[in-house]
């Protein structure tokens, strides 16, 4: 049986740049097509029991790339037709004329969610972000209307029938883009806007439109 698609939509083109390129070895290719009658860019992220989950903004501009780089100390997206810039990150925009029947997104309520795996501190969110891959996985927020849920989504064993939102929960928005941290000075993490501060290493959170539909709270 062919599964659906989760689709997930981000805060901004901002987020959705820094998702797919901030802090990455090589960006990540993304994909241009129609969405419930909007024009969206969307990247796959995850697989929960074989069903995709792919995150995805509203997009209005047509281009061959999404720039990504920061300008006077901000971060700095658009889409564009060429490279022009060496310090700027490319994201390839592969534009899909229509999506196959199995690439619609789901339409029933999901029958497999994440389950939610409270962490104690921001610390031990840090450390287990890492993973097994060289390329730490990017950290998503979202707010339940009274507390910030700050998380990564993780399966411990592929033989298992479960998948988490490892998270803390917080009582402030994550304005800033970055979580700031060293395993040598003791400092508590912090969230930053650039990465610019020598001897330390980062964590990119990505902030939703609204509630993960597939975490259970």
């Amino acid at each position: 049986m062919v599964k659906h698609p989760c689709y997930v939509e981000v805060s901004d083109m901002i987020e959705f740049s820094r998702l797919v390129c901030a802090l990455e070895r090589i960006p990540r290719t993304v994909f241009s097509f129609a969405l419930d009658g909007k024009d969206v860019i969307c990247v796959q992220m995850d697989l929960l029991k074989e069903r995709p989950v792919s995150y995805y903004v509203q997009n209005t501009k047509v281009g061959h790339y999404l720039s990504y780089g920061f300008k006077t100390n901000k971060e700095d997206c658009d889409v564009v037709n060429t490279i022009t810039n060496p310090t700027y990150l490319y994201s390839p925009i592969i534009r899909v004329k229509s999506l196959p029947e199995s690439l619609k997104p789901e339409t029933a309520e999901p029958e497999v969610m994440y389950e939610p795996l409270e962490l104690e501190d921001l610390a031990s969110l840090i450390k287990l972000s890492y993973g097994f891959e060289e390329s730490p996985f990017p950290l998503f927020a979202f707010s339940d209307g009274t507390k910030w849920f700050v998380g990564v989504f993780m399966n411990f064993n592929e033989s298992d029938e479960a998948s988490y939102f490892c998270h803390v929960k917080i009582d402030y928005e994550p304005a800033k883009p970055f979580l700031k941290y060293s395993s040598k000075d003791g400092i508590e993490p912090s969230f930053v806007s650039g990465l610019n501060e020598h001897g330390y290493s980062y964590l990119k959170v990505i902030k939703l439109k609204g509630k993960h539909p597939l975490v259970k709270l």
